[in-house]
């Protein structure tokens, strides 16, 4: 039983089962819904009861909050909602993003009341418009930088840590998708990987990537047979499933022995992977479809880091400055 059963109302676990069982999202998608609202309620209930105003924000219970409670939503409270968590003494100050995705979980929660439950009849973020966010490009290893990082691994574990590098840096595999990695989605030249939402793609593995598997299962330790151990591609020393920590931690770890930005993450060897096949004549379509994008917006990014690759290129030819002179 998920821990928000215990802390949330029977309205608001409707709602979140409704995500869970029907829509198939992942647990910690579910989890951040709960967060979410949960904040958005406690702001509610403190705006609407004066006397909570002497109670710590994270001690006020939502546990009371029913349907009259959320009918009486105003479009007003939700943007007094989202300038709170623009800093305050009780909530702190969010980003841009985290404002944006307390906003989108908002208005999934009052959709799902008035189109799916129709317990509303009114839907108050109708007119709600999303905080507006920063646009900056994802941060990406360049082709050297990249070979730098494989060629840097070393340790114990290096067989393992040098494929799952590899996986990432070709494949564009999301954490998540890597650690949730069984040794029978290997088939042959392809991986079966289990992506956002339980929907399932077919990747095509490379050569390297097929001989640093092959590498790897000759080493692979033997999990321990409990159900969510027993199948793992990547096995800890302790002979169990690879956390998604755990992979941060060896990605840090071979991007400090690369000398390289301590900041890359996992998700940045996406961002990686992503640019490389795009600056390399990979189509925007079939980058998508690698990526396991559900809307090609969500690539379309990657176009925009190809677009200052080739400014940059110009830039950088020794004519660039060259001027013709002007008569006097």
């Amino acid at each position: 039983m998920a821990d928000y059963w215990l802390e949330a109302p029977p309205i608001l676990q409707e709602f979140l089962n409704y995500h869970e069982s029907i829509l198939s999202h992942s647990a910690k998608t579910v989890d951040e819904y709960f967060l979410d609202l949960r904040s958005f309620f406690r702001y509610l209930k403190l705006r609407r009861e004066p006397d909570l105003e002497q109670v710590p924000f994270q001690e006020i219970s939502i546990l009371d909050v029913d349907l009259e409670f959320v009918s009486k939503t105003q479009l007003s409270e939700i943007y007094g909602f989202l300038t709170f968590l623009s800093g305050g003494a009780k909530s702190g100050k969010a980003e841009s993003s985290t404002r944006a995705r307390k906003c989108a979980a908002i208005r999934s929660f009052y959709n799902y009341l008035c189109v799916h439950a129709h317990q509303m009849d009114s839907n108050p973020t109708q007119a709600l418009n999303n905080p507006k966010l920063r646009k900056s490009l994802p941060r990406y290893l360049s082709l050297s930088e990249s070979l730098q990082l494989l060629e840097a691994v070393s340790g114990p574990n290096e067989i393992r840590d040098y494929c799952i590098l590899t996986l990432f840096l070709n494949c564009g595999l999301r954490v998540g998708e890597l650690v949730g990695l069984n040794v029978q989605d290997i088939r042959e030249d392809t991986v079966r990987v289990l992506g956002k939402g339980n929907k399932e793609r077919q990747l095509y593995l490379n050569e390297a990537c097929l001989s640093a598997i092959d590498s790897y299962l000759e080493v692979r330790p033997e999990p321990k047979e409990e159900l969510r151990h027993k199948d793992a591609l990547f096995v800890s020393r302790n002979k169990t499933r690879l956390t998604t920590r755990a992979v941060e931690n060896i990605v840090q770890k071979a991007v400090r022995q690369a000398g390289l930005d301590p900041k890359y993450s996992p998700h940045k060897l996406r961002h990686t992977a992503a640019t490389l096949m795009l600056n390399h004549g990979v189509d925007i379509r079939t980058l998508q479809d690698v990526l396991g994008h559900e809307n090609l917006g969500t690539t379309q990014i990657y176009t925009h880091i190809s677009d200052a690759n080739r400014k940059q290129a110009v830039d950088a030819n020794p004519l660039a400055h060259v001027k013709k002179q002007q008569e006097d």
